[in-house]
């Protein structure tokens, strides 16, 4: 292998396409928080709150923001949001749930007002424009579908572990729970999957004001 600035080139690849891996889809934010406030902050809110599962397994979701004033905003499919996945063998692209105006979340859920999120929150709304927050949840030994979304993704693992990697085209990443910030360009086609025994726990928001170049 040979590093080249934020690409590794695998010197036992044939095919010069196939050869450069480019990282450049996950980029690490200069914002840092406290891994065991964050923990800490979890525990809190799952013994009052049980995540939504949207009708799919191995997937669930804790809202952190609503559309002001309505609780029915993160509920059901809202949980999800659209996105489009290629799910048989023709390869044809599908669109899946339901659409959501994400600039309309914007209502910190006054239920988690106590906990360490409520400063996460404060911080980050001040630096990019979010939409939806959530705390998510992928199981153990699990993964999502192939898949892309309208918008990249702000990550901040909490729990997880060596065998958690999310991949983005032909690009896998491991994303560490030391209170870093990534940044994912999720309008590639993209998943995640939970290689471990234990929950991997990411907060994630859609970041609406982010380009990749």
């Amino acid at each position: 292998m040979k590093h080249v600035n934020d690409k590794i080139i695998n010197l036992n690849l044939h095919n010069d396409n196939d050869r450069v891996l480019n990282f450049s889809d996950f980029q690490k934010q200069t914002i840092q928080f406290d891994i065991d406030k964050l923990q800490d902050a979890y525990n809190q809110i799952v013994k009052i709150k049980k995540f939504e599962d949207a009708g799919v397994t191995n997937f669930g979701a804790i809202s952190l923001t609503q559309i002001p004033g309505d609780p029915d905003s993160i509920k059901g499919n809202k949980a999800r949001g659209v996105y489009w996945t290629k799910p048989d063998k023709s390869g044809k692209e599908v669109s899946r749930d339901v659409n959501i105006d994400e600039s309309k979340y914007c209502e910190f859920i006054k239920d988690y007002e106590n906990t360490y999120f409520k400063e996460v929150y404060d911080v980050l709304s001040s630096k990019y424009k979010l939409g939806r927050i959530r705390i998510l949840i992928k199981e153990p030994r699990s993964t999502l579908s192939w898949h892309r979304d309208p918008e990249p993704r702000l990550h901040i693992p909490i729990i997880t572990n060596p065998g958690c990697l999310m991949v983005i085209d032909n690009v896998a990443m491991h994303m560490p729970a030391d209170g870093s910030v990534w940044v994912t360009n999720n309008t590639k086609y993209h998943n995640a999957f939970n290689g471990g025994e234990e929950n991997r726990i990411h907060l994630v928001a859609c970041v609406l004001d982010y380009k990749f170049n």
